[in-house]
């Protein structure tokens, strides 16, 4: 008559060969089964609506600036574009509006040393 422990280990013994066959193909299916679960899941999430603009923000509103491409004091040496800081301390009576950058060099100006991208 067979006893528990020695139907446990033929059980045991049993598992060993058989994990040892096709362990590898069933750690592979359930690694594959699981990531397409996962996917369908992200499908079943709920659709959110595209974000979009419906309204500006709240401030003073900020046109293009007619006058030109760079902007100069009359009584500096530098041009500037209208958004660089420098372009911003100057007084509105006193800014001279020049349509390109070689247009500012014949008028004497250089370009300002603080605002990125004039040549």
């Amino acid at each position: 008559m067979a006893t528990i422990a020695n139907i446990w280990l033929k059980i045991k013994n049993r598992a060993g060969d058989l994990l040892a066959d096709w362990g590898l193909v069933a750690i592979v299916f359930l690694v594959g089964l699981s990531s397409f679960g996962l996917g369908r899941l992200s499908v079943l999430e709920t659709v959110k609506e595209p974000i979009s603009i419906r309204q500006a923000p709240e401030g003073e509103a900020r046109g293009m600036h007619v006058g030109g491409l760079v902007v100069a004091s009359r009584s500096g040496s530098a041009y500037h574009y209208p958004w660089c800081p420098g372009a911003e301390t100057i007084a509105p009576h006193n800014r001279i509006w020049f349509e390109s950058e070689a247009k500012a060099r014949a008028a004497g100006y250089s370009p300002a040393r603080n605002c990125k991208g004039l040549e």
